[in-house]
């Protein structure tokens, strides 16, 4: 047989759906270096297109499951590619971002397949925290490969992509109908943003990889710029809440991308730009009442994200507590409150946190003493208990049925007021909207740089 010259190699290599999508990612052909394009078996080339390229400015490592090939099966071909990939991730610090699209794992191939995902998901853990990851779910992505997506930082579904653990239609009644769905999986928290199709999928990865960094060691520096940062006046007001909120205190116009929108629907987490720097911003005020175990779940692993990156946090706190009805005991309040206050405490990141409405009892405890600094506006109310029961437990044999009103006012005067906390320490600052804009930034340029030394310990060992 002939040896083939490097011209009909190329030309027996067929273009397909999955390597549109990895040009797509990087921007065109010329910006993509495909990695093991020659790497088969049994005669045609593997499930998975592999390779890296910079995305705005970030050198990223890429795959994508060809699903033309063995319906995109995964074996120990495939797996050899993809680990390798992530080897190259990490030795060079390199975000990692995986296009999924398959029928599953390649059965004949029985336990080598098994150890075949083992290794991906290994590669895929050792990368965790070190480099960012993002999950694309462009088609089909069941079983294993669902577990491995779901491992990532952030998972992006296309709208008619499938996503589940077990095939929906192998209940035999009505139990998992919309399963797998990507309206599921944003409900369920799986799913960071959804998206219309696979291309609009993949247009939401790159605007996600505006915001994050190249690695766990690339923290930066923040450098507002002084004529632009020197008498900042915010069109923040004291109604406005969640992604308006947000929106007003991020001064880079369009910058701001909210993750999990409906998933813990009484909170607001986003990624946004402060001059240039991302921020991680937090608003517990995006709904009335309280925050639910899904809230505490979803702020509690957003920070986390943002503290493995030295992201900055901005927390706007605005919450009568967590949890209260019997739905969200029966859904584990107390576990994921108990997260959430465990993921505040333990970031290092620089923290900073607005109160500007209420702060009442666990919601409070579990996010503004673990700040690094809190401001609060005038008419912040800052309780231990919803106001109304603070007085019926402490002034009860007062009422008399009238003064209930006055009773309650006169606790949130004297007991509860922004000022009461700012004497005893708890508030650094009191100030105006107007003024948020420009003290969030100041505290920025000085706990940007902070260093923080924590007690020798493999990890703390988080409630789940």
């Amino acid at each position: 047989m002939a040896r083939k010259t490097l011209a009909e190699m190329e030309q027996s290599i067929p273009d397909s759906k999955a390597r549109q999508r990895l040009i797509r990612l990087f921007g065109g052909e010329d910006n993509f270096v495909e990695t093991g394009k020659y790497v088969g078996s049994g005669g045609e080339t593997a499930s998975v297109i592999t390779g890296y390229g910079k995305v705005n400015g970030l050198k990223i490592f890429a795959f994508s499951q060809d699903i033309s090939i063995k319906g995109g099966a995964m074996n120990s071909t495939a797996a050899a590619k993809l680990v390798k990939l992530y080897d190259m991730a990490v030795k060079n610090g390199s975000p990692v971002v995986g296009i999924y699209d398959s029928k599953g794992g390649d059965i004949a191939e029985g336990a080598a397949m098994l150890n075949a995902y083992a290794y991906i998901a290994q590669a895929s853990a050792k990368l965790s925290g070190v480099v960012p990851q993002i999950s694309i779910v462009a088609g089909l992505c069941a079983g294993t490969a669902a577990m491995i997506a779901g491992m990532a930082d952030f998972v992006i579904m296309a709208e008619k992509s499938e996503f589940f653990m077990t095939a929906p239609f192998v209940s035999e009644d009505e139990s998992l109908k919309g399963a797998g769905t990507a309206a599921n999986a944003a409900k369920a928290g799986i799913a960071a943003i959804t998206a219309k199709d696979d291309s609009a999928a993949i247009d939401e990865a790159i605007k996600l990889l505006m915001y994050l960094p190249q690695n766990n060691l690339d923290s930066g520096i923040f450098e507002p710029y002084a004529d632009e940062s020197s008498d900042l006046v915010c069109a923040l007001n004291a109604d406005m809440k969640g992604e308006t909120a947000v929106k007003a205190l991020a001064p880079d116009k369009g910058s701001v991308t909210e993750l999990y929108k409906d998933f813990g629907t009484a909170s607001y987490t986003a990624l946004g730009s402060v001059f240039g720097t991302t921020v991680g911003f937090v608003a517990t005020d995006k709904a009335e009442g309280k925050l639910s175990a899904a809230d505490c779940a979803k702020i509690a692993r957003f920070v986390s994200f943002c503290d493995a990156f030295t992201i900055p946090v901005i927390t706007i706190l605005d919450s009568a507590g967590i949890g209260g009805t019997q739905a969200d005991e029966l859904a584990g309040s107390v576990r994921d409150a108990a997260k959430l206050a465990q993921i505040y405490a333990s970031a290092t990141t620089p923290k900073i946190t607005l109160i500007t409405e209420k702060a009442y009892g666990s919601a409070y405890c579990a996010i503004a003493p673990a700040s690094d600094i809190v401001f609060a506006y005038e008419n912040s109310i800052i309780s231990a208990a919803d106001p109304k029961a603070a007085v019926i437990f402490l002034r009860g044999d007062e009422l008399d049925g009238t003064n209930e009103d006055s009773l309650i006012e006169e606790y949130k005067d004297n007991e509860a007021s922004a000022f009461t906390l700012a004497s005893i320490g708890s508030i650094d600052r009191v100030i105006e909207p107007a003024d948020a804009l420009a003290e969030i930034v100041s505290a920025l340029e000085v706990f940007f740089d902070k260093r923080v030394h924590s007690p020798d310990r493999k990890h703390i060992n988080f409630v789940y």
